[in-house]
């Protein structure tokens, strides 16, 4: 039984085993299309990518914190911070930037705090959390304000026919393989999370950790800024359900907490199991209590299979 739970819990590869839920995400579409006539419609599949497509972003910025054994709780309140933003009556080349200049920010005080204050990453991103959200609360009290419309137009329009929420996600995974696989600082990350030696090879494993946080916090601006041309207005609580969805995509595409092991594919086969998950409860008319709980158990069931030598991540 042990041996079956490390084959599982994917200990014997970087990638994570990632195998395991792409054919649970196959079945999952195969029951779906089974049981809800409308799910293989094309409205329903390009709905499918509209839902998918923030949360991969933020799921892959996530996965390069968890890499190097962190977690950032931050993402969700960031992603709201930015669509309050993006809505001030102001100049889009202000607004957007202005969007991108406070996640780096976010994400450099995030990483500082955990790298030079030796803060832990829960800890350290739930405090800047409450920080963000209360920023938030100063520029958008309630929902509203006007969105840009070159915001709007690059997430509801379409090209040759094809919606624009398919070229975020093909946006989102060129992106992450970039990092993870186009440069030195994926290899990095592996190798930070693998283990404590990886500053005795030369790899200066504080300032990539660092890195990370703040390419984690502009990857949920990338998803905040989706959302914004989604809803066509600026929403303070909007990213509340992404810090935990992101964790939960990341852990059931084989990523291990505990930093070191994971892959691009299963974080994408995370999303989309996730996607496909809330879709069908959506067409089953499932509440949103029986959906929150579902994921919480899908999260806890996920981690508790992942070895670990001590409690915790």
């Amino acid at each position: 039984m042990a041996h079956l739970a490390d084959r599982l819990s994917g200990r014997y590869s970087r990638h994570g085993l990632w195998i395991l839920p792409l054919g649970v995400g196959l079945a999952g579409i195969v029951g779906l299309a089974l049981m809800a006539d409308d799910f293989l419609s094309p409205q329903n599949l390009f709905n499918l990518a509209a839902q998918a497509a923030p949360l991969l972003l933020v799921s892959i910025g996530q996965m390069l914190v968890v890499l190097v054994r962190g977690l950032d709780l931050s993402v969700g309140s960031m992603i709201s911070l930015t669509t309050a933003i993006v809505s001030l009556d102001a100049s889009p080349w202000a607004t957007i930037p202005g969007a991108f200049a406070a996640a780096v920010l976010v994400g450099l005080v995030n990483g500082v705090t955990v790298v030079r204050l030796n803060v832990h990453p829960i800890i350290a991103t739930l405090s800047v959390t409450g920080i963000i959200q209360g920023i938030t609360l100063f520029v958008r009290p309630v929902a509203g304000g006007t969105i840009p419309e070159i915001v709007t137009t690059l997430v509801r329009e379409e090209v040759f026919g094809v919606p624009m929420p398919v070229f975020w996600v093909v946006l989102a995974i060129g992106l992450g393989w970039k990092l993870l696989h186009g440069s030195r600082f994926g290899l990095h990350l592996f190798a930070i999370g693998g283990g404590d030696t990886a500053h005795s090879f030369g790899i200066p494993d504080r300032r990539n950790t660092i890195l990370a946080f703040v390419a984690c916090s502009v990857f949920a601006a990338l998803a905040g800024l989706f959302l914004a041309g989604r809803i066509a207005s600026g929403d303070p609580n909007i990213g509340t359900q992404y810090a935990v969805d992101s964790i939960t995509a990341v852990a059931l595409g084989g990523t291990q907490l505990a930093g070191g092991v994971g892959s691009l594919q299963g974080t994408v086969i995370g999303t989309v199991l996730l996607a496909l998950l809330a879709n069908g409860m959506n067409l089953l008319n499932l509440s949103a209590f029986v959906q929150t709980a579902v994921k919480g158990l899908i999260l806890l069931a996920v981690i508790s299979i992942q070895p670990r030598k001590s409690i915790g991540l």
